[in-house]
């Protein structure tokens, strides 16, 4: 299962990579799909043999990296969480290619897009089957390289370009925290396999092992590798500071969108941090940062949403507001409930990307949703699509969402910390926001009059059978995943977590979650349904003509509030600003100190003597006895020569020189007076 697995993957590359052009597109659908659907029925057979039977496999490959000491081997690591997202990964990139062989129908390069797709899912899977770190990089690596690809598969287009640099610049900068912590495990343990490090960790803090000198300052080791892991998760996850190339993202194709967002990049963070919960649970500090950062983010991705009008921008926001929400979960230390949201949320999101990129496929490429609307009558199947989708990101009773976010609400109250109120209030305010933007894209997509061209709402219909396919599918797991599910993610005293997550006794207060009353329970959909209908109202009863209502304030583009958010936080400015003065700085330095300084001999004489001469002319007093005075102190200077020959005659002539130019200038001074 585990290698077979892999090959039906790495033959669907090289089908559509190599033998495109030999067999023909047709061919090339069938092969691909074929692979991957073959690969998916292997990853629930997994799901048996290494969930319900709570095992762990490792596969044995080849020996990779043998230097001296550091041996490191190519293995395969099944527990309970890489089949997890063997199963999400392989499901959601199934469904995917089927919807692209629909959505790209007519583009000339489709053969090439499903190399991409099926490249991306490779690199995702060999990331999550890590037997250890730097074999996790490699998938790390990999996955960043597809994203590029994919985001810049229309390559002439500018914007996609940029797009696929921003995203490629951004994460360079987590993935370089990211291997400091790998080498620092490296240096520690002469080994980066998950088992010997999760192993070692607590008889290394036992023997007083738990300082480390880092830039001259003593910090604590755990802490300080923790840290390192959290920061290349933010870049990976778009957290709040490095999450500004996700929404840019959107330039590529949809399906990019939906499996970049739903199953595969984005998730990596998140399952790097569920993997390393054994060092997670050893340092308070960082866990209380991941808490406080993925707070922030899932509130401030949420305010964002709300003011943006690309539909897809929209629901890139509500990605990062939603990793955000499996973030502070996970400093919770309810790792098991942070990959309960990440299943759920995977269908979800793939569904609403999908059913968007029908309607942007109906409307002929059209993304701005204030040239929908109308759309009702003409696409009743993506319009139903859309409203599971929503309803299950916000939370509503019974569908996947449901299940997954209350239930971190509900933990981060019960939880006995200092911060827990503030992340809880930072949730629920979250949880507001998603309900507003959620009806709101549904209102101005498919609702009221439409100001795009008669002919372009005229001619829309529904998807290709394709298309159809895979949103059908998807709307089915939306609804009833979260339910089926529920009793074996989150569960209390399920022991399918007790080999892959690491939950130290002090830290488990779920039953506390489970004990609270049914107001608090029930009070975010209660927040939920409240920004519903306000939304709803706002849009289709007040018209924007009431300036006392809440919606007149948070809707209206004119005033301060939604133009800071509307430009996403001003942080694009801020990066843009701060890479100019960066840039000027180091132009100045390099080029100018340094290039044509230091290593330009040539013109580094030429200034120093330019220097040097423009110094001796503005020193110079014209005076009779200033030349007397500079002939005796020469004298005086070689008969020190001759009697103390150790002296350089090069340095004292210089000593010489600026001696004379200090004595001169008084006399200077005094001729002006």
């Amino acid at each position: 299962m585990s290698i077979l697995l892999f090959y039906n993957i790495l033959f669907a590359i090289f089908a559509s990579s190599t033998l495109g052009f030999y067999l023909g597109r047709l061919n090339v659908y069938i092969i691909v799909i074929t692979c991957l659907v073959i690969s998916l029925l292997l990853s629930l057979l997994g799901i048996n043999e290494i969930i319900l039977s709570l095992n762990i496999l490792n596969v044995f490959l080849f020996e990779w990296l043998k230097l001296i000491i550091y041996v490191i081997d190519f293995m395969f690591y099944y527990d309970s969480l890489t089949t997890i997202m063997l199963f999400t990964i392989v499901g959601i990139s199934t469904l995917v290619h089927i919807y692209s062989v629909g959505y790209l129908e007519y583009d000339p390069y489709l053969i090439r897009f499903l190399f991409f797709l099926a490249f991306f899912t490779f690199c995702m899977l060999l990331l999550v089957t890590a037997s250890n770190f730097l074999q996790m990089f490699l998938g790390w690596e990999g996955v960043g390289l597809c994203s590029y690809l994919l985001i810049n598969f229309w390559y002439t287009r500018v914007l996609a370009n940029k797009a696929a640099l921003k995203a490629m610049i951004m994460n360079r900068i987590s993935d370089v925290i990211f291997i400091l912590g790998v080498v620092l495990l490296l240096l520690l343990f002469y080994n980066t396999d998950y088992t010997l490090v999760f192993d070692l960790i607590n008889p290394y803090l036992d023997l007083g092992y738990n300082k480390i000198v880092f830039f001259y300052l003593s910090l604590n080791i755990i802490d300080l590798i923790c840290f390192f892991l959290f920061m290349g998760s933010v870049g990976k996850s778009a957290q709040l500071g490095l999450h500004t190339w996700l929404p840019d993202a959107m330039e590529g194709p949809t399906p990019v969108s939906s499996l970049l967002h739903a199953a595969t990049m984005v998730t990596a963070g998140v399952f790097l941090v569920l993997r390393c919960s054994v060092l997670f649970e050893l340092s308070t500090i960082i866990r209380t940062l991941v808490t406080l950062i993925g707070g922030i983010t899932a509130l401030f991705a949420g305010l964002t949403a709300m003011q943006q009008f690309d539909v897809k921008k929209v629901i890139a926001y509500s990605t990062c507001s939603q990793l955000g929400y499996m973030f502070f979960s996970a400093g919770l230390s309810y790792y098991h409930v942070a990959i309960f949201h990440l299943f759920n949320h995977a269908f979800f999101k793939a569904l609403l990307f999908l059913s968007a990129g029908s309607v942007i496929h109906a409307l002929s490429d059209e993304q701005d949703m204030r040239k929908m609307g109308a759309l009702l009558n003409n696409l009743p199947f993506s319009y139903t699509a859309f409203w599971i989708g929503s309803l299950a990101i916000m939370g509503f009773p019974f569908l996947a969402g449901f299940y997954s976010k209350d239930l971190i609400l509900e933990a981060a109250y019960s939880r006995f910390i200092l911060e827990a109120p503030f992340i809880y209030f930072l949730g629920v305010s979250a949880a507001l926001c998603t309900a507003i933007y959620s009806i709101r894209l549904l209102i101005y997509v498919f609702g009221g009059n439409s100001i795009s061209w008669r002919t372009v709402i005229h001619h829309s219909h529904e998807s290709t059978s394709f298309m159809f396919f895979s949103i059908f599918v998807l709307s089915i797991l939306a609804l009833f995943v979260g339910y089926l599910g529920s009793d074996l993610f989150g569960g209390f005293g399920v022991l399918i977590w007790s080999k892959s997550l690491v939950l130290l006794p002090n830290h488990n207060q779920l039953i506390e979650a489970m004990a609270l009353s049914p107001f608090i329970k029930h009070f975010p959909l209660l927040i939920t349904l409240y920004g519903s209908f306000q939304t709803f109202f706002h849009f289709n009863i007040f018209n924007y003509n009431v300036k006392k209502s809440l919606g007149s304030y948070v809707f209206q583009s004119k005033n301060s509030f939604s133009a800071f958010w509307f430009h996403e936080g001003f942080f694009n400015i801020f990066y843009n600003n701060l890479l100019l003065i960066l840039f000027s700085l180091s132009y100045n330095m390099l080029n100018k100190l340094l290039d044509k300084g230091l290593f330009d001999f040539p013109y580094l004489a030429y200034n120093t003597f330019k220097f040097l001469n423009n110094i001796i002319i503005n020193s110079i007093s014209y005076l009779i006895f200033f030349y007397i005075f500079y002939i005796f102190f020469s004298i005086e200077l070689i008969f020190l020569v001759i009697i103390f020959s150790k002296i350089n005659l090069f340095i004292l002539a210089i000593f010489n020189w600026f001696l004379l130019l200090f004595c001169a200038n008084p006399l200077n001074n005094y001729e002006k007076k």
